[in-house]
């Protein structure tokens, strides 16, 4: 805050969040300002009576809230007449603010919206609702208050007893007017590095693809796979169903076989998607015995072995590491014991390939997305080089995974920095620790 000044005189507000305050501004609890009230809901909230596609008003949801970043704009469901009737109804440009779910998060209508009991707003305001918008938004008013254990606990009496720094309005709009050109800035920086995130993603996968389906050698001779979503791959690799890569596969015993009564406090550990999501096999506590451990001992899991999830969204794959408790796996998990041949580090990430899931896609038509099971795992088609090759080719991508880490890591700390100067920046507005007075937002140039 180095470029700004600051006012010159300061009084103490005796509040904590705001600290000294300039002499002649005011310290008033929201409540002067404005009497707080609740939303109010329609019960039951989802009887399709209440809605309709013509309805004037929107029906806001805490998840719209959450997605919006000052202005609520979008909001999919209209209520009817008699739904509206029950509840409040804002009319554009309201400040309303969640005090359930995101707690705390404050928001302004774009359109005409009613508002549910999850909710408190502002009639009768007497100072721009925009200012009050950034006292919530600078995240500090909070402090010390309604809190019950880490859960901040609010309704319309501690949010009618905030203090806030109030001067004349049009000193209040001269600040929002500065807080809207210069978060606007931050805004635009913040969204490019997200972009350069969400690019830095894309090219990964796309580089870990390409390594994977065609290989680091740009002048290796191709040779027409004859597969359609193959395409073209280096002439000196193999062209194989999946389950010709593996001496077994196999599903996880079924449900019935594992009982609850069967896990005990140590032993032989159980895996699920609870370690394979992650790619974490130091955690989860579900053990059987050493008895149990032989009688599923077809489903045991061991070094190299690629786990599969088999309920959710496909791509979950892991390789059983070298160090890992023994154990079997559960009835979410499909194990592909892998021929000696294979790289199992290779083959997982040409199983979460885009050729492969594409396969997936087609595969499972006409059946249940997110669910694989062995018949459609098996038929799968990979082009494979030879295992010395496939070596090469995981510490390539182990390397670029490095690289784009890195990458990603420097993005999103310029991001977290970004985010922290808006919220420093607003907070420093609103309590009046910068005097904006005689601030002009800068002439843009033709």
């Amino acid at each position: 805050m180095g470029k700004y000044q600051a006012y010159p005189e300061y009084k103490d507000s005796h509040e904590e969040w705001l600290g000294k305050v300039p002499c002649h501004w005011d310290v008033i609890q929201i409540k002067h300002l404005s009497s707080v009230k609740r939303g109010a809901s329609p019960r039951p909230i989802d009887d399709p009576k209440y809605f309709d596609v013509d309805g004037e008003y929107a029906w806001t949801r805490i998840a719209d809230v959450t997605a919006s970043d000052m202005y609520l704009e979008k909001a999919p469901q209209r209520l009817s007449g008699l739904g509206s009737s029950l509840s409040v109804k804002l009319e554009p440009d309201s400040l309303f603010l969640s005090i359930a779910g995101t707690v705390g998060k404050p928001c302004i209508t774009g359109m005409r919206a009613c508002i549910h009991d999850g909710f408190v707003y502002f009639p009768d305001l007497k100072i721009p609702s925009k200012f009050l918008f950034y006292v919530f938004a600078g995240e500090q008013a909070y402090k010390g208050l309604g809190k019950f254990g880490t859960q901040l606990n609010l309704n319309t009496d501690t949010v009618g007893g905030i203090k806030i720094g109030c001067a004349i309005n049009e000193e209040l709009e001269l600040i929002v007017n500065f807080l809207d050109h210069e978060t606007a800035k931050i805004d635009t920086l913040i969204e490019k590095q997200q972009q350069l995130i969400k690019l830095l993603k894309e090219k990964r996968q796309a580089v870990i693809s390409h390594a994977v389906t065609k290989g680091l050698n740009p002048n290796a001779p191709m040779r027409d796979s004859g597969v359609e979503w193959l395409g073209e791959v280096p002439k000196h690799w193999a062209v194989k169903k999946f389950k010709f890569l593996c001496n077994r596969i196999i599903a996880g015993p079924f449900g019935s076989s594992i009982k609850k009564d069967m896990y005990v406090k140590s032993g032989y550990k159980v895996y699920g998607q609870e370690q394979v999501i992650p790619n974490d096999f130091e955690i989860g506590d579900y053990h059987i015995s050493e008895k149990h451990y032989l009688d599923l001992y077809r489903y045991k899991v061991g070094e190299g072995d690629i786990l599969i999830s088999c309920v959710g969204t496909f791509g979950k794959i892991a390789v059983f590491p070298k160090k890992a408790a023994k154990g079997i796996i559960n009835p979410r998990l499909i194990k592909a014991e892998l021929c000696c041949d294979n790289d199992p580090y290779y083959i997982r990430e040409l199983l979460k390939s885009e050729m492969v899931f594409k396969q997936f896609e087609l595969l499972s038509r006409g059946g249940t997305m997110g669910v694989i099971n062995i018949a459609i795992l098996s038929e799968i088609l990979t082009s494979v080089p030879p295992k010395s090759e496939q070596n090469e080719i995981v510490k390539y991508i182990n390397q670029q995974k490095e690289n784009f880490s890195r990458l990603s890591f420097q993005a999103n700390k310029a991001v977290l920095l970004l985010q922290e100067r808006r919220t420093a920046l607003i907070s420093a507005a609103v309590t009046g620790k910068i005097d904006l007075r005689n601030w002009q937002a800068p002439k843009v140039s033709n």
